[in-house]
C-alpha cells in the first residue's frame, strides 16, 4: 500500500506538503489510507486539486483569513476516521469542519493562540456504482442520479472537507480506513438529504455532529424521492451492496409519497405505502442491519397557534407498520410539531429555509431536528445511543434552543 501526505490547509503562515518518501504521482484509484498532511513545516504548498494529483485545495477556494476553504483528497468509497489538529501558534481559532455537502462534523471548536485541540470523527464517502447484476439479470450498475445530483460533492470520487469558522486553523490531519464500526444509511428525501447548497439544510446533515466517531453516517436521501423511486433508481441497491450486519437504515419518506399527481409514485397509506416499508424493512433485517422508521415532520402550516396537518394518514401508517413489525419508531411528526408551535407561528419561520420555505428547513431547524432524532435514538435505546457524542445534552422540542443563541454562535 502506498503511504504518502498530501497539504490540506492550515496557517495563515503557509502550509505544507510532506512526503513520507520520493513518490511518484497515483491515481484515485490507488491512493489508500492511511495518510498524514503537516500544514505547519515543510515546503511551502499550494496545490488545487485535480484527477492527476488527486489532492488539494478546491472549489476555487485557499486559506485567506476567515474565509471558508476546501481541501480534497481522491479516496476509494467507504468509511473513514479523520483527526485533525486545530490551532495556531499565534492566533486565537474558532474552527467549524463540514464534510462532503456540508455535513457537520465539528461545531465552533475554539483554540487560544498557541492552545492545539484534536478532534477526530467519522466520514463516509461514496460513488454512484453498483455492483453490476449478473449476465442476463436485471438491474443495473449505477444509481440514477437526477440532474441536481450532477457534480456534487456527495457523489463522487474524493472525500472533501470544508473548513470554516471565524477564523479556521488546522495544522495537521490523519485520514484512515475504518470499514468495521457501524454505519447508519439515511434513506428518504428532500428533508434528510445533503443539501448542497445554503440556506436549506436538512436533519440527516446535522446528525452527525452528535454521533462520535465510533459510527459513519451514509446519507442516501435524496430530493424528490419517493419508497417507489428509491426502490426503481436503484437507491437502494446500493444502500444495500454496503449494509453488513450491525448497521443501520433509517427510513422517512412522506411528503412525495403522498402525491396523487405522481400517478408513478403514489402509495396509499395502510395498504401499498405500508407494505413498501415492509421492503425496505425486509432488506435490511436480511443482512442484520435494524431497520428505523421516521415519521415525516409536519410542514409549516399553522392554524392559529396550532400545527394544522399536511401529511393526511402517511404518519399514523408508519406508525402502524413500525408496530406490526416490531421496528424502532422515531416520531419526528410529533416532535416538530411540539418545535414549531413552542416556537410560534411567527417566530418558526426561523427553522425553515429562507424564512419563507414551508416544508424545508434552514441550519437552526435541521439542527433541532437532528437533536430529535438523537432523543428518538436514545427514547428506543438503541445500541447506537452509545455513540452520541459525550457533549450532547438531552433536548425537549416542546422548549427548543433559541434561534437568537444560534445565529450568535455562527450559525451551525
Amino acid at each position: 500500500m502506498k503511504v504518502y501526505h498530501r497539504c490540506h490547509k492550515g496557517f495563515a503562515a503557509g502550509l505544507a506538503l510532506v512526503w513520507l518518501g520520493a513518490m511518484p504521482v497515483v491515481s484515485a484509484a490507488e491512493m489508500a489510507p492511511p495518510v498524514h498532511f503537516d500544514f505547519a513545516s515543510g515546503p511551502a504548498a499550494s496545490a488545487v486539486y485535480s484527477k492527476e494529483t488527486g489532492y488539494g485545495f478546491d472549489l476555487g477556494t485557499k486559506p485567506d483569513g476567515a474565509k471558508p476553504f476546501f481541501f480534497s483528497i481522491a479516496l476509494p468509497e467507504g468509511n473513514y476516521l479523520v483527526t485533525a489538529k486545530l490551532g495556531s501558534p499565534t492566533a486565537a481559532c474558532v474552527t467549524t469542519i463540514e464534510a462532503e455537502s456540508r455535513r457537520l462534523m465539528v461545531e465552533q471548536a475554539a483554540t487560544a493562540a498557541g492552545q492545539a485541540k484534536t478532534v477526530t470523527f467519522a466520514v463516509n464517502i461514496r460513488n454512484f456504482k453498483v455492483p453490476a447484476p449478473p449476465k442476463n439479470a436485471p438491474g443495473g450498475d449505477q444509481v440514477r442520479l437526477n440532474d441536481r445530483e450532477q457534480g456534487v460533492l456527495h457523489w463522487d470520487d474524493k472525500l472533501t472537507l470544508e473548513f470554516t469558522g471565524t477564523h479556521p486553523c488546522v495544522s495537521e490531519l490523519d485520514i484512515v480506513s475504518s470499514p468495521t464500526p457501524p454505519t447508519v444509511f439515511l434513506a428518504g428525501d428532500s428533508t434528510v438529504t445533503d443539501q448542497p447548497h445554503e440556506p436549506t439544510t436538512s436533519w440527516g446533515q446535522m446528525l452527525t455532529r452528535f454521533l462520535d466517531p465510533g459510527v459513519a453516517v451514509a446519507n442516501h436521501a435524496e430530493s424528490g424521492e419517493t419508497l417507489k423511486s428509491f426502490i426503481t433508481g436503484l437507491r437502494l441497491d446500493k444502500i444495500l451492496s454496503q449494509m453488513k450486519k450491525g448497521d443501520y437504515l433509517f427510513i422517512q419518506f412522506g411528503h412525495n409519497d403522498m402525491k396523487q399527481n405522481w400517478p408513478q409514485t403514489y402509495v396509499e397509506p395502510f395498504t401499498t405505502h405500508k407494505q413498501y416499508l415492509k421492503v425496505f424493512i425486509a432488506e435490511a433485517r436480511r443482512r442484520g442491519a435494524t431497520p428505523v422508521l421516521v415519521t415525516p415532520m409536519q410542514r409549516h402550516n399553522f392554524d392559529g397557534q396550532r400545527v394544522r396537518n399536511t401529511l393526511g394518514d402517511f404518519p399514523e401508517s408508519v406508525r402502524q407498520t413500525a408496530k406490526e413489525e416490531n421496528v424502532p419508531l422515531i416520531d419526528l411528526t410529533q416532535m416538530s410539531i411540539a418545535l414549531y408551535e413552542a416556537l410560534g407561528p411567527e417566530k418558526s419561520w426561523l427553522a425553515f429555509s429562507g424564512g419563507r420555505d414551508p416544508t424545508h428547513h434552514s441550519a437552526y431547524g435541521a439542527y433541532e431536528l437532528a437533536k430529535c432524532i438523537v432523543e428518538g435514538i436514545r427514547s428506543n435505546h438503541l445500541d447506537l445511543a452509545q455513540h452520541i457524542v459525550p457533549d450532547y445534552k438531552p433536548f425537549d422540542p416542546a422548549h427548543p434552543d433559541p434561534p437568537e443563541d444560534f445565529a450568535a454562535n455562527g450559525g451551525r
